[in-house]
């Protein structure tokens, strides 16, 4: 008889994958790349998460304290890239891919929101369109007026204006909104490429805070233990602040009485409310801050009311999209370019000492600076030169007569040395 075999259970032959448990370092790493890598937010499958650039990640860890001394771990770009791809087979972080966001993505209510924003921004455009070309009939009558000079100036403003408007739509183009989706190849490349973070480090401040929540939660239970004094103390404070609580809730009643007392006697049409931001959700000084809030709600009152509405769902949009542009938006500045190293602090405060230092050097090589000359100074100047030319030429026969008399004294004066020399001799040979 052939004996029989045992069964052999299942999982005896296939090994338990060993996953590997980052080190120290990889740790450290980790954690200034967090803090020091700038990340964006936006939504990762219904999840708010927050995601950084693959060069900018590169960047950071060129700069960090890795990159010099003895124990340098980063040389090159590349050394980077395969520690990160070490970090993302860890799972700090995971790639991901990104989508632009397009009008099917957007909810029925967005599409509307969005449409009436669109038609809002036309017609302000129309606005300021014609606001600049009113401006453009006033500036040429002055030019026409002004003179060479004048027109070359305003035509550099303008120029100025033009280019600052036109560098602000590009950039207004350059934004998009996206959203993130996980990629098939988890690999870590160098490029404008997003990468989600899923290591979240505990701040230390967190493990003091649960430590004093932990000792104030023993001291409350020992409270009999307390010295007598302490005991007192308490017991007033908490008598005082149920007091406090009292007072609150009887003026939010009190409010409620005149409210419905003045809204009953008016048939609706006045509105009075003490105390308007005790019971929202605000400060502790803004909720006794207005005292009070009166609104009169008589014959058109709906038309103002939708107005408001309005303009405060505007507000409200424009706010949010600022937001989410500040947070889920694709720069033109992340791209493949954006690999090569910026500059380091040293380098800018370097660069600004040296165009500061050829700045004080044009100054000082232009002695005479350029200044604004109107047309009546340089009729004024023209005038006083030709004034001073005729006063030169009036001078100039008063100069050639004193030269005459000039040479005629000198003559007279030789005579008479000439006459007292001969007068001498005669007088010694006599």
């Amino acid at each position: 008889m052939a004996e029989k075999r045992k069964p052999k259970k299942k999982g005896q032959d296939i090994p338990l994958p060993v996953e590997e448990k980052p080190t120290k370092q990889e740790y450290a790493i980790a954690t200034y790349l967090n803090k020091n890598c700038p990340t964006k937010k936006t939504k990762f499958l219904n999840h708010q998460v927050n995601y950084f650039y693959a060069n900018k990640a590169i960047d950071t860890l060129l700069d960090s304290q890795w990159a010099t001394g003895k124990d340098c771990i980063f040389t090159d770009r590349q050394s980077v890239v395969q520690y990160c791809n070490k970090l993302l087979k860890l799972k700090f972080y995971h790639r991901a891919k990104k989508i632009p966001i397009t009008d099917k993505d957007l909810r029925p209510k967005d599409l509307k929101k969005k449409k009436e924003k669109e038609k809002e921004k036309e017609k302000e455009k129309e606005k300021e369109e014609k606001k600049k070309k009113d401006v453009k009939k006033e500036d040429k009558k002055e030019e026409e007026e002004a003179d060479e000079e004048a027109k070359s100036e305003t035509a550099l403003t303008d120029k100025d204006g033009k280019d600052k408007d036109e560098d602000k739509e590009k950039k207004k183009k350059k934004k998009s909104k996206i959203k993130l989706d996980m990629h098939l190849e988890q690999i870590f490349v160098d490029g404008s490429d997003a990468y989600v973070w899923m290591y979240d480090p505990i701040p230390f401040w967190y493990y003091i805070a649960g430590g004093l929540c932990l000792f104030g939660a023993i001291a409350v239970c020992l409270f009999p233990l307390w010295p007598p004094t302490v005991r007192k103390g308490v017991y007033y404070l908490s008598v005082a602040a149920a007091g406090f609580l009292g007072v609150i809730l009887g003026l939010a009643v009190v409010r409620f009485i005149v409210f419905i007392i003045i809204w009953v006697l008016s048939m609706g049409i006045h509105h009075l409310w003490l105390l308007p931001n005790l019971t929202e959700d605000v400060g502790f000084f803004a909720s006794f801050w207005p005292l009070y809030h009166y609104e009169y709600r008589g014959e058109g009152y709906d038309k103002k009311s939708k107005k408001k509405k309005k303009k405060q769902e505007l507000k409200d949009q424009e706010d949010q999209e600022k937001r989410s542009d500040g947070d889920e938006t694709v720069d033109g500045q992340d791209t493949a370019a954006e690999t090569d190293k910026p500059d380091t602090d040293v380098e800018r405060v370097a660069g600004e000492e040296q165009t500061a230092a050829s700045e004080t050097d044009s100054e000082n090589s232009n002695s005479q600076p350029f200044e604004m000359v109107e047309k009546e100074d340089v009729v004024d100047q023209g005038e006083e030169e030709q004034q001073r030319k005729e006063g030169d030429a009036e001078s100039a026969p008063d100069k050639g007569s004193s030269v005459e008399e000039l040479k005629g004294s000198s003559e007279g004066e030789l005579e008479e040395e000439e006459e007292e020399e001969e007068e001498k001799k005669n007088a010694t040979s006599s």
